[in-house]
């Protein structure tokens, strides 16, 4: 094959060298507090196995197997991990845990041991096979699979600038046939670095016996042993080129060596097709590298800076010039079972290559202007052999304490996930109701891609189902047009007015001299200053005593900053509720408090809104389920209408408000109401959505008793406004009360076929 080097430094490949689209496959052990495995079945909560991209079970009932979608940045990948992480380790039962370490703490008798409970029948059955051939103990310790393909405009470049005339299909095949025999040549300094099966207890094995070949004490890696995932010595494929590789492996199946081509254990297995026939024909598409335990160092299983140093051993695979043989491919593959042997607070028998080697890595970095510094990390572990993952455990289970360090290390890991419920790790730059709506699609299985974080945008799939969202609501099921009515409140009120809903006089302005002029008409009556076109209750100034001129040019000044038009409505009287309406259906009913602080006769007001806004529910930019409370020009004007300035100390248990507005942005508390809320008022929000066109809507009434049903006579009622794409974290996160999870009724109501509502966790 052509100099890849030389290649890559003629004609400016470095940018592309460089890039690469990863993947990551983690399997864990579900265990209870003690560290056994537990007994109960994969959670229905996850949907169904047959079709999830990112939550499966490996080989065992409680073997779990996280998948990470295909990604371009290891950052994505670690994000990705982190959020499914996340969505597991909560959904799973309270008393059950993630294993850390490859390896059981405790290996189950083999009767104990479930096969996955799959509903196709063929996989059942294949795993029932592999029970027969080598026995469920081995199939129950865990590891990473590794997926990486070099940036396909790297690998074209590299095509376009080979004169050859072979096809790019076999240029392609090639390139990453030269990676996998240098990977099964050096593959052993990975098992040095990164091995963490250490233990060979007997029970690991078929008869519960130990070999005799197996050095006493620990090893650096069970898993990537002989005893671990190979298959029996008859078993021969050739990897000197895709033709041998296809022959040799449809030999092996033929006569029966092998059930099916899957059975094949190879620590590199070829990617582009469904079989090793149909890879020759459409070429490798990418490799999937299966030698990785768990590091139980790593939260996720893998560390950020193991990815990177793998992706930079691999760029060096091909780098040079060296296409290791058939026969040298077995000397790497003897390394390796070796190594895997050998006392984890030894040194290496290989350190010398091992040094030279990544002395290379270090070179080629340098060559390309990038950092070595994970390199000159990794270098340190051969002098040190107790810095490498085997080294650090084998000194934790050196003084006694390795049991209790995993089990620790499992319950700690857990506690991460649970520490903010809320929001998900990953994707937390994302407001707080994308972000639950992510979590609600990785756990139900539908296919995600964050178009782009900034703007919110998703795109949802499910079989060949596609639907896209933004801000966590706004989707096809609701009309433009509908957004840009309830986004004017003028046009709204008039809408709702002619359908025959309650709604309140107003005025509109579009200069601030014309409403100073107006002043008249307001000064003996409660009204309300708002922005005619805006949400989240920003610029809203609520006089529920009338005000004085000043304080009204303030609110009017205020509103004009959010707005070219400005409306003065009547004040309506009640008690203000947001409903939440999804389809035919009020979903949630939200009270909210406006933004206030309680006295306790010592502090300032200003600084109990401080000490309010420690709350770590409390944020910004809708990034939590409670927003800080502000002391800007609103609030001030606010205060002032009850007497007050920010330096006043108010008496203990006097309420102050901070805003008259309820609006949860602004600051305020939120308390469900969605039980206690007559059906009478939930069946008008519906009524006001559909007047609207909408499919979700966030309606605002005044209500002065929830009790009493809603009548032609006695309406009970009026309408505040109605709002496109309702905030949904209020809900699902109130400060009092039961939460209803929104995000479920909006992916209910966008995938219909696929019952999201039916096992809820």
């Amino acid at each position: 094959m052509m100099n890849i080097k030389q290649s890559i430094k003629q004609n400016k490949l470095e940018p592309l060298f460089t890039q690469a689209i990863f993947g990551i496959e983690k399997e864990s052990q579900r265990i209870l507090s003690d560290g056994t495995i537990t007994s109960t079945n994969h959670p229905a909560c996850f949907g169904n196995r047959n079709f999830h991209p990112y939550i499966q079970t490996d080989f065992a009932e409680t073997q779990m197997e996280l998948v990470t979608p295909p990604l371009d940045k290891v950052e994505k990948v670690m994000n990705w991990l982190a959020a499914i992480h996340d969505v597991s380790l909560r959904t799973m039962p309270e008393d059950e845990y993630l294993l850390p370490t490859s390896s059981p703490l405790f290996m189950p008798h083999e009767d104990d041991i479930q096969v996955a409970k799959l509903d196709n029948e063929a996989d059942v059955a294949y795993r029932e096979y592999l029970v027969d051939v080598y026995g469920k103990r081995k199939q129950m310790v865990s590891g990473i699979h590794y997926n990486f393909e070099f940036q396909p405009k790297f690998v074209h470049a590299l095509y376009n600038n080979e004169q050859t005339d072979e096809s790019f299909k076999d240029f392609q095949s090639k390139l990453y046939l030269k990676l996998a025999h240098n990977f099964f040549r050096y593959q052993w300094i990975l098992t040095y670095l990164l091995g963490a099966s250490i233990e060979a207890k007997p029970e690991f094995f078929k008869n519960e016996e130990r070999p005799d070949d197996i050095p006493a004490g620990l090893i650096r890696s069970i898993r990537s042993s002989k005893y671990g995932y190979v298959n029996h010595d008859e078993v021969k494929v050739s990897f000197e080129s895709m033709e041998a590789y296809v022959d040799t492996i449809e030999k092996m199946v033929a006569e029966d060596k092998l059930i099916e081509e899957k059975e094949f254990y190879s620590t590199v297995r070829f990617r582009g097709g469904k079989n090793a026939r149909e890879i020759l024909k459409n070429g490798i598409s990418y490799l999937e590298f299966r030698l990785l335990d768990l590091n139980p160092f790593a939260e996720f299983g893998i560390a950020e800076e193991d990815m990177r140093f793998i992706h930079q051993f691999l760029m060096y695979l091909i780098w040079i010039d060296e296409d290791a043989t058939e026969a040298e491919l077995e000397i790497g593959k003897e390394m390796n079972f070796a190594t895997s042997f050998e006392n984890p607070l030894e040194h290496s028998s290989y350190e010398l290559e091992g040094k030279a080697i990544l002395n290379g890595v270090s070179d080629m970095l340098k060559q390309l202007n990038l950092s070595d510094d994970i390199v000159q990390e990794k270098l340190k572990a051969f002098d040190n052999p107790e810095l490498t993952l085997a080294g650090q455990l084998a000194l934790i289970y050196n003084q006694g304490n390795y049991i209790e360090w995993t089990i620790k290390t499992a319950i700690s890991n857990k506690e991460a996930a649970l520490e903010r419920p809320y929001a998900l790790r990953g994707f937390e730059s994302m407001e707080l109701s994308t972000q639950i709506l992510i979590y609600d699609a990785i756990q139900k299985g539908l296919h995600i891609e964050v178009l782009d974080t900034e703007d919110q945008f998703l795109s949802l799939k499910y079989k060949d189902h596609l639907e896209y969202v933004k801000n966590g609501n706004m989707t096809s099921l609701d009309t433009y047009i509908s957004s840009l009515v309830m986004a004017n409140k003028v046009v709204t009120k008039k809408i709702l007015a002619k359908n025959g809903f309650i709604v309140p006089d107003s005025m509109e302005y579009h200069n601030a001299e014309e409403a100073f002029r107006d002043y008249g008409l307001f000064n003996n009556k409660r009204f309300v200053v708002k922005p005619k076109s805006t949400n989240y209750g920003l610029g809203i100034s609520i006089f529920k005593e009338g005000a004085s001129e000043e304080n009204y040019r303030k609110a009017i000044e205020i509103a004009f900053e959010e707005d070219s038009a400005v409306l003065v409505e009547d004040f309506v009287p009640g008690t203000e509720y947001r409903f939440f309406v999804a389809g035919n259906e009020t979903k949630a009913v939200l009270l909210r408090i406006p933004a206030n602080v309680v006295g306790d006769g010592t502090h300032t007001i200003e600084a109990l809104v401080n000490m309010k806004n420690e709350d770590p529910l409390r944020g910004k930019n809708h990034r939590t389920p409670l927003t800080l409370i502000e002391l800007g020009k609103i609030e001030q004007l606010a205060l002032a209408e009850q007497g007050y300035v920010m330096t006043d100390v108010p008496s203990e248990g006097t309420t102050v408000y901070l805003r008259d507005n309820s609006n949860i942005s602004t600051g305020g508390d939120s308390i469900d109401m969605t039980e206690e809320m007559h059906e009478t008022y939930k069946e008008i929000a519906v009524g006001i959505a559909k007047a609207m066109g909408a499919t979700f809507s966030g309606v605002d009434m005044m209500i002065p008793d929830y009790t009493k049903p809603a009548t032609e006579a006695e309406p009970g009622y009026g309408v505040i406004e109605a709002n496109f794409n309702p905030a949904m974290m209020m809900h699902i996160y109130p400060h009092e009360g039961k939460g209803q999870r929104l995000t479920l009724d909006v992916l209910d109501l966008l995938f219909p076929e696929m019952a999201v509502k039916g096992d809820q966790s």
